[in-house]
């Protein structure tokens, strides 16, 4: 099968970016329920946040430090989670993926879907890949690195964003010793690329491109924020994805609200998910901090 071109860019880059994926009546209701599910969370009435300052799960489930995001938008107590779970399992997410993927929808696995939203106070990420700590050597990060990809990872835009930093062709290789010695927030590391989107794009990115994030407590933020896995990589996907807790839960999510086809499809992918979490248990946390 060739290669599409939305594939080999990102197996050159690191990331590509696919514009104005919404309709303006997508991104109103998108943005709306946005909205109303941070606020929620700042009120302190939704418990599973991304709390400031911390980076990486598990948080605290008390925003009173401040938070930079909002986890689990297709829990069923969620309100607004029909809205987040239309969006999900609609052809925006999966069919760049099916693509990037080289799979059909049996093949895909349910993951995850967050919303990274402005931070009470300004926050930033050090840089780090998603699934290999920093103190992995040259040699285990090229071993690592040579892995087939078995998710694909994505930021949707509700407001124009400017957060993702990032280096890229950095997937596809260890650390250089300037990248080694940098410290953890470098403001400028050689290459280096902020990945810049207006309301309604998408940027894929394999999850272990060297990487940063860093927000403006003053510039609104409302950034979908997930992943979808194949089938194929359910060992190697389960640190990753079953540490945000997502099993906890999934096993009452309900799809009756879904049109045919895209009930199907949520579904399998949903039985894949919790297929994952039975056999894989308790499989901690990939990254510290």
């Amino acid at each position: 099968m060739p290669t599409s071109p939305l594939l080999e860019n990102l197996n050159r880059d690191g990331f590509v970016i696919i514009p104005s994926t919404l309709t303006p009546e997508e991104l109103a209701t998108y943005r709306a329920a946005a909205h109303s599910t941070t606020a929620l969370a700042r009120a302190g009435k939704w418990p599973l946040l991304r709390t400031l300052p911390k980076q990486f799960p598990p948080w605290p489930s008390s925003p009173n430090a401040g938070i930079w995001g909002v986890q689990a938008m297709l829990h069923p107590d969620l309100p607004e989670h029909e809205t987040f779970t239309r969006f999900y399992f609609s052809d925006v997410v999966i069919g760049p993926t099916k693509e990037l993927l080289h799979c059909a929808d049996d093949d895909l696995v349910m993951e995850l879907c967050n919303l990274l939203v402005r931070p009470d106070r300004d926050f930033e990420l050090r840089w780090h890949r998603d699934d290999i700590p920093p103190t992995a050597s040259a040699e285990e990060e090229v071993e690592r690195l040579s892995r087939p990809a078995y998710s694909a990872q994505w930021n949707l835009a509700l407001y124009d964003d400017a957060s993702l930093v990032v280096v890229p062709r950095s997937h596809r290789r260890a650390r250089t010793e300037e990248e080694r010695r940098a410290e953890p927030y470098e403001k400028h590391i050689e290459g280096q690329k902020v990945v810049e989107l207006k309301a309604g794009d998408v940027v894929f990115y394999n999850n272990n491109i060297l990487h940063r994030g860093v927000y403006d407590a003053a510039r609104e933020r409302m950034t979908l924020h997930g992943s979808v896995g194949h089938v194929a990589g359910a060992a190697v996907r389960a640190r990753n994805v079953l540490q945000h807790g997502c099993k906890d839960w999934i096993d009452r999510c309900e799809f009756g609200f879904l049109e045919d086809g895209v009930r199907e499809r949520a579904e399998g992918m949903r039985e894949r998910l919790v297929r994952m979490g039975r056999e894989h248990g308790d499989v901690g946390f990939s990254l510290e901090g």
